[in-house]
């Protein structure tokens, strides 16, 4: 009707899943008629339509062609942004600079006598979905890198991700060895092995986290991938994970979806989330990286960590593992200086897995792999609310933007493919600098939890998010925000004590 009020729906086109056409010309039926969009953020909208002349074609045609440009000769939205941002070049090239793989390297004392700087894939033809800068233990030459590369898949060799800033145990990550099915092994690789547990002083002991069900790897021996063989690794031991690969993932997460949106069937809430396995996953992926934990900071204990080609699960456990070790990647900018690292720098494929603007839905290589990560630290969180300088907001506001295409951040799939895109985009980060009250943790007390986290991984401790994946259900929408309500209380404090500032002055 003319006179009822109109409701409007914002939601960035960049994060659209699909569009489908809702019923055809026969269709009878109230809302029959029509067009559905499904987003990647878990909400769906239908919008009703006559069904005389055709009136659903426009709307349905523009929503293809601006929501998925790379099927139509279009660009993604954070270019346009760049372009009409009204900020000096400066500003708009602000948040790029946050991270730099040298200074970080230099902050975790690298290089040092045990490990060195390499410039092998400094135009990344050594290595086209690692960074620019490796670093690699001191006794390897580049002549050995190449040897090494040679039996890794993808050349992606075990590189090291942090160090221990006590014991000097190391964690590296890489892909799986090229063992196929006749068994091959490498003297190069064996001897690399070797030279990362040399490298720590205080345990010639190395520990090879295999983040795959070993039956998964057993399988990918017959296609020319495969494991770490004991028998030819000195001090070597192999540890398998059991972490889903990205289909097993797709697959939760979709039913996940299902469960809480359009609607919520009450009566079987608990075995309709049990049956998605999401929080099993997201169990395994924190026990892993508890693991890694145990041995670098208990034992000691040098671990590489690899699944099939290292940009997945690796980027899943190594990411949580130093979280958990280091204070700094709790902080703000630490959390973006790890994110950079572990994901964008190392290659994980964020271009594939979101399948930004996009229509191919079914494509198979999509995943929700860093979701799951930001859930696993979404979860460390809750057992540890004190110790992080950011809150919940920022985490869901990072995974917004994960599909909203608005910045360049997570565009590309590798650091290779990004450095075009610097230039034309904004960094989220930026984004995020300009608005830092608005993500900061009010309980955040740094001195008290200056160490090591060990959160407690038991299913029972684990918790639906709900205010990421159920916000767009009414029904799961909660009364009153409690991070606005405590920043609220802060802010009123802080008026008062500025009164009795202003009140004590005049007094005097």
């Amino acid at each position: 009707a003319e006179h009822e009020p109109r409701l409007t729906f914002e939601a960035p086109l960049g994060s659209v899943h699909t569009v489908e056409k809702v019923g055809g010309a026969t269709s009878r039926g109230e809302h029959s008629y029509g067009v559905e969009v499904q987003f990647k953020d878990m909400r769906n909208f239908r919008f009703a339509f006559k069904q005389e002349g055709h009136s659903r074609r426009t709307i349905y045609d523009s929503l293809l062609k601006f929501s998925f440009p790379v099927n139509f000769s279009g660009q993604l939205f954070a270019f346009d942004h760049f372009k009409h941002e009204s900020l000096s070049t400066h500003d708009k090239q602000h948040g790029w600079d946050i991270f730099s793989m040298t200074k970080e390297l230099r902050r975790i004392g690298v290089p040092n006598e045990g490990w060195r700087l390499s410039c092998i894939n400094e135009e990344y033809l050594f290595c086209g979905t690692y960074p620019s800068v490796l670093p690699v233990p001191a006794a390897i030459s580049d002549a050995q890198l190449e040897g090494t590369g040679s039996f890794r898949s993808r050349t992606r060799v075990p590189v090291l991700s942090w160090l221990h800033p006590e014991n000097h145990s190391s964690l590296t990550r890489g892909s799986q060895p090229l063992v196929g099915k006749l068994g091959k092994h490498s003297r190069d690789d064996e001897l690399y092995l070797e030279e990362i547990s040399k490298a720590n002083p205080n345990s010639q002991r190395l520990v090879v986290m295999d983040a795959r069900p070993k039956l998964n790897a057993i399988a990918n021996k017959a296609m020319g991938g495969g494991y770490e063989d004991e028998e030819h690794y000195a001090n070597m031991e192999l540890v398998f994970l059991d972490i889903g690969n990205i289909h097993v993932m797709r697959e939760s997460l979709r039913k996940l979806r299902d469960m809480c949106y359009p609607s919520i069937d009450d009566a079987h809430w608990m075995s309709n989330l049990e049956n998605t396995h999401w929080l099993d996953h997201i169990k395994l992926v924190l026990a892993a990286s508890n693991r890694v934990v145990d041995l670098m900071d208990r034992c000691k204990v040098s671990v590489v960590v690899h699944c099939s080609d290292g940009w997945d699960r690796t980027s899943q456990v190594c990411a949580l593992a130093m979280l958990l070790m280091d204070p700094f990647y709790r902080t703000i900018r630490g959390f973006a200086v790890l994110i950079e690292k572990e994901w964008l720098a190392f290659g994980h494929k964020f271009q594939q897995r979101c399948g930004h603007g996009d229509k191919h839905s079914a494509d198979e290589q999509r995943a929700p792999i860093f979701v799951q990560f930001i859930d696993a630290v979404w979860q460390i969180t809750q057992q540890f609310p004190c110790a992080f300088e950011f809150n919940e907001f920022f985490l869901i506001t990072i995974l917004d933007h994960l599909y909203s295409c608005r910045f360049g951040t997570f565009l590309g799939n590798s650091e290779r493919e990004r450095q075009s895109v610097r230039t034309k985009t904004r960094s989220l980060w930026a984004h995020i600098s300009e608005r830092r009250e608005d993500f900061a943790n009010t309980f955040f007390s740094q001195y008290l939890h200056n160490h090591v986290l060990c959160p407690v991984v038991s299913i029972r401790r684990l918790q639906l998010w709900t205010a990421y994946y159920a916000r767009w259900n009414p029904r799961m929408q909660p009364q009153e925000n409690e991070q606005d309500r405590v920043v609220e209380l802060y802010r009123l404090c802080a008026r008062l004590q500025s009164q009795c500032v202003e009140m004590e002055i005049k007094l005097k």
